[in-house]
């Protein structure tokens, strides 16, 4: 029996690819910060099978007696600030986790075993200011928030340890991919939450930014799928996961509203508070080379997954009390 270790499993990512892996037949361990309060919404169906461990990607001692305990095969490193907002206010705290945690890790990696295989979460975010579009593996990066300074940070010296050590380590740099797990404080989920509060009279408007970021939006599940067939090629290298779509704030908001039987020009107001301080304006990236190398392909289109997320936040809602404006929300 194979053994994953997944850093970030109670993400929305981490969810999708623990449940996968035990499909697949694998051991999977599950790492978690310690906290007073911990949220274990997503992964809740499946905690019975695998096995939660405390670590912290801020804490090397940590990840080395981690590896040493569990012996994995195949390590994930989901786990990051990975909020583009709250970089800019707390873009040291990112820099820890996002940039040097993986580091961290891998130098753990290198002193218990450097044959373990290790997944590193790259970004779209990496590219930033595009300097080609489509975005491949080969275009250069010019990242526009502190976090994806940080991403990038992650993504060389997973390239750097590969090379330096002939490690099997790669960067999957994915673009947005979304799902009815996704946190309500992302733009898509917050636009499908957005529209289940007003379908049951908890709301009465819809605050964004930007209608006219353009974005390539993908269903999470398809690529946790890319993820592990990265892991499974026989060369270590690094591969863009995207639907080679662009769709705008605007189409994503007008989907959703149609999907609800909703005007959304009667509840959508645009506020400035959105806005990033260095936008980035359009990303849309090029997978052929994961479908022509990995064989990966999406297969939900953006269509489907906003309809899917609509679907899935109203029945979530279905059930409470117009008078609760903060529902308790349950993944």
């Amino acid at each position: 029996m194979p053994k994953a270790l997944i850093t970030g499993i109670t993400g929305q990512d981490g969810s999708y690819l623990a449940e996968m892996l035990l499909e697949k037949g694998y051991d999977v361990v599950g790492v978690v910060r310690r906290s007073s309060t911990s949220n274990f919404s997503r992964i809740q169906h499946i905690q019975d099978k695998i096995q939660i461990v405390h670590g912290d990607l801020i804490d090397q001692t940590s990840l080395i007696g981690l590896l040493e305990e569990h012996r994995p095969d195949e390590v994930y490193n989901l786990a990051a600030q990975s909020f583009v907002p709250t970089s800019w206010s707390q873009p040291i705290l990112t820099g820890e986790v996002t940039g040097l945690g993986v580091t961290r890790m891998l130098e753990a990696i290198r002193i218990v075993d450097k044959k373990i295989r290790f997944y590193q979460a790259s970004s779209s975010e990496m590219f930033g200011k595009v300097q080609e579009v489509p975005q491949r593996e080969s275009t250069p990066f010019w990242p526009r928030s502190p976090y994806g300074v940080a991403k990038v940070y992650g993504h060389w010296i997973t390239v750097n340890y590969r090379e330096s050590y002939d490690m099997f380590a790669v960067s999957g740099i994915l673009f947005n991919h979304e799902s009815p797990r996704r946190g309500l404080e992302f733009l898509p989920r917050k636009v499908s939450m957005g529209v289940a509060r007003i379908v049951w009279g908890l709301a009465d408007e819809l605050r964004v930014g930007n209608l006219e970021s353009r974005r390539d939006w993908g269903f999470a599940k398809d690529y946790v799928r890319g993820m592990w067939m990265m892991l499974q090629q026989e060369q270590p290298d690094d591969y863009v996961l995207a639907t080679g779509e662009t769709h705008t704030v605007g189409e994503l908001i007008r989907i959703a509203f149609e999907h609800a039987d909703l005007d959304w020009e009667r509840y959508v107001k645009i506020d400035p508070r959105y806005y990033r301080p260095a936008e980035v304006d359009l990303l849309v990236g090029d997978p052929a080379r994961a479908r022509r190398e990995l064989g990966w392909e999406p297969e939900v289109t953006f269509k489907e997954l906003v309809e899917m997320m609509v679907d899935a936040d109203i029945e979530r809602l279905k059930d409470v009390e117009p008078s609760h404006t903060s529902p308790n929300i349950n993944w």
